[in-house]
């Protein structure tokens, strides 16, 4: 599992950091997801829910228990914020079949979780079809207000977005020592959110998959602490290209 992986009580505990981005404002959670005040909407990205199954399946095996430990940080979140709509940004899926692999339990909780309140599944590349079968609606991507929820970052967009995919994550040096944490990455005009799934990993912002993506001189990466987030300007981010 990757490393700073937060307990359900430290879910719950921290506390969200509020900006403004496409005329609305966001509060944007140490746990991963964020909140578009507004409308209420909680959105998070990057579930990868079956992704052990998936791994078993091709003979490698991992813990198969990362579907209801993410689910239950997820469940937590939304105890939280009580939010009026759930979007997920895509590959909440690690494979396109791994929808049909859930647990009894594990649809009671999704059933539980979207209880009176509308649930959006925007498609991924690991998850290209929609989840039929599972409560709420199914779209490639969603606008909400001046912003377009999708899952991967459209480099020709010159709107307001926000998406997953990329899993970003950044360096800053600390007292003399390198530290690393996932982020929301954002210059003002486009947000990439961190990954959310227990078993997934981070590409650092420096790597050269985010090249074009931002305006350097505006890049802000939201770094997730424990109980805060942390704005970290351009330059106090170790290798970005400028």
């Amino acid at each position: 599992m990757r490393s700073g992986l937060k307990t359900i009580k430290d879910t719950q505990a921290g506390q969200p950091l509020e900006i403004k981005f496409g005329g609305d404002a966001l509060l944007l959670d140490p746990a991963g997801i964020l909140i578009i005040k507004n409308i209420n909407a909680l959105v998070v990205a990057d579930l990868h829910l079956e992704k052990g199954s998936s791994f078993a399946r091709r003979g490698q095996f991992l813990p198969p228990y990362d579907t209801a430990a993410t689910l239950a940080r997820l469940t937590a979140l939304v105890d939280k914020y009580n939010p009026s709509i759930i979007v997920s940004l895509g590959d909440s899926f690690h494979d396109d079949e791994a929808s049909h692999r859930l647990s009894d339990r594990i649809l009671e909780t999704l059933q539980t979780m979207t209880h009176e309140r509308q649930m959006v599944w925007i498609t991924g590349n690991h998850d290209p079809s929609p989840p039929s079968h599972l409560p709420g609606q199914c779209f490639e991507e969603l606008a909400i207000g001046k912003i377009v929820l999708r899952h991967i970052p459209d480099i020709s967009y010159k709107g307001y977005e926000i998406s997953g995919h990329f899993h970003p994550c950044a360096q800053i040096q600390v007292r003399g020592k390198r530290v690393r944490r996932a982020c929301f990455a954002c210059d003002g005009a486009r947000m990439i959110m961190p990954s959310f799934g227990v078993l997934t990993g981070g590409l650092n912002l420096a790597d050269h998959a985010f090249n074009g993506l931002f305006d350097s001189a505006s890049l802000r990466a939201y770094m997730q602490g424990k109980n805060k987030v942390f704005p970290i300007s351009s330059e106090n981010i170790i290798g970005l290209r400028r």
